[in-house]
């Protein structure tokens, strides 16, 4: 992952003593530093301890936050006494940052509650969240209302803010690639261009067949081709299928110059059956090769998915994977199969390898089903995210949820796994009287908390958090 960086606001009020400031500010600079961010704040010779307490610091402040507007994707204010509330919310308005913002303040200790040493933060704090709302200005919360920096409780509320940010950050400007068109009767994953649009994600299209053409004029000597053909079979072992895997690393080629031509974050794509007739490979092994690599793709054009994939990525800096929600595990209500053919990337499983696909083999043919990527998806814990355009509300909706993958053995074909989740019913049930597609993208991780905080509270979007 990209190194991040936060702004720091040191508040301060006159009447408490501003000494405060001082250990304050260093305490939290050496907690970032540990965490491994970079920090843009005013120095010591910008003000009084670097503390923001006037109309001037404010200015000052937000001027220093404008120069590094391309570097910084979220701030902290900290607390180390009551803070001006004023000058915090204007230092913010000021800078003109559209960026997460973590409200922090310190705790007063019993015996250090005289005038020279009586903080006042938990008040401080209060004052300073009404101001920001009243600003206007989104913000985020720590788990306890007072906390040392140094806390375990704190450090964790800092990477979940880090993984805010990062989130916030990549959705801004996002252009995203669809290939091709859905399979006729998928119509569960049909989406709207305009409302993601609206939400500042543009998606970039091209027909199959100038896929297709592209593939066909390019030879087995081209330079880019035998480059991509090496890390391919790096990527993951094939003893037989040569001729199909050159295929693959021809098609890898043509997908690579237009994401790069297009400055794409990821795509969707037409994976059957027409790719098998004209191509005569699946391209599971080539989507999760690109997964792996961060460039998430979603297969049967489920742009929404993909966009799903790419938010759980953003959140846990690890690739995604985008499943059915295919069956039910036995008698046990809080069990489901998850399930692909698959298009996993090779971190997500355990012993992946590469095959025909079992399913349309009958259909198509054999001979043109080589490149599903097989094996069990490796246990640990799970986030799930889906997201969906809603005509009817113009709005994006979703649902987020935990669980984790067991151990459980399954006798099937595929990448697939048994996943956990408490009230399972439950969220089937919203699933269903909801509309919401068949797929879901998963990360093995626990981002969940995260992302609620990211959609809810800074995009505004309309997600439902299963607990």
């Amino acid at each position: 992952m990209e190194k991040q960086t936060v702004g720091l606001i040191v508040g301060n009020r006159s009447c408490f003593p501003e000494i405060l400031c001082k250990a304050g500010r260093e305490r939290m600079l050496k907690v970032l530093e540990k965490t491994g961010v970079d920090v843009v704040t005013l120095s010591e010779k910008d003000t009084r301890y670097g503390k923001v307490e006037t109309w001037e610091d404010a200015k000052k402040c937000a001027s220093l936050f404008k120069e590094n507007a391309d570097r910084i994707n979220g701030i902290i204010i900290t607390l180390p006494n009551f803070g001006d509330e004023q000058a915090i919310a204007d230092t913010l308005r000021l800078s003109g940052l559209d960026v997460p913002v973590l409200v922090h303040a310190y705790p007063d200790e019993p015996e250090k509650m005289d005038p020279a040493n009586r903080r006042d933060s938990f008040c401080g704090k209060i004052s300073v969240c009404g101001n920001l709302k009243q600003y206007g200005i989104k913000y985020s919360l720590t788990t306890d209302h007072t906390v040392f920096p140094e806390n375990k409780s704190f450090r964790m509320d800092l990477e979940k803010f880090l993984m805010v940010c990062r989130i916030v950050s990549g959705l801004k400007n996002l252009k995203i690639g669809a290939i091709g068109t859905r399979p006729d009767p998928f119509k569960t994953v049909r989406y709207s261009e305009k409302i993601l649009e609206r939400n500042g994600i543009s998606v970039d299209v091209m027909d199959l067949s100038e896929i297709l053409a592209a593939v066909g004029k390019l030879n087995d000597t081209d330079g880019d081709v035998k480059k991509n053909l090496q890390e391919f079979t790096d990527y993951i072992s094939v003893r037989d299928e040569n001729e199909a895997v050159m295929k693959m690393a021809k098609l890898i080629t043509v997908i690579k110059k237009w994401i790069e031509s297009k400055e794409l974050k990821g795509f969707a794509f037409q994976c059957w059956t027409s790719i098998q007739e004209n191509l005569g490979i699946f391209p599971c092994g080539v989507m999760g090769y690109f997964s792996q690599k961060h460039i998430p793709a979603a297969c049967e054009v489920d742009v929404t998915g993909l966009l799903s994939m790419y938010i759980l990525q953003l959140a846990s800096g690890r690739p995604s994977a985008i499943v059915d929600w295919n069956n039910n595990y036995g008698n046990n209500p809080d069990k489901t199969v998850l399930f692909h053919c698959s298009n996993f990337p090779l971190e997500i499983l355990e012993n992946p390898v590469m095959t025909h696909h079992v399913i349309l083999a009958e259909t198509v043919g054999k001979e043109k089903t080589f490149g599903a990527v097989e094996g069990k998806i490796k246990p640990g814990p799970l986030t799930l995210l889906r997201l969906s355009t809603d005509d009817c509300s113009g709005k994006i909706t979703g649902y987020v949820c935990k669980g984790s993958i067991t151990n459980d053995q399954l006798k099937t074909f595929g990448g697939v796994g048994v996943a956990r989740i408490e009230n399972l019913q439950k969220l089937l049930s919203f699933i269903c009287a909801n509309g919401f597609e068949h797929h879901v993208a998963i990360n093995l991780s626990s981002t969940m908390e995260a992302i609620i905080e990211a959609l809810t509270v800074y995009k505004k979007w309309d997600i439902y958090p299963h607990f």
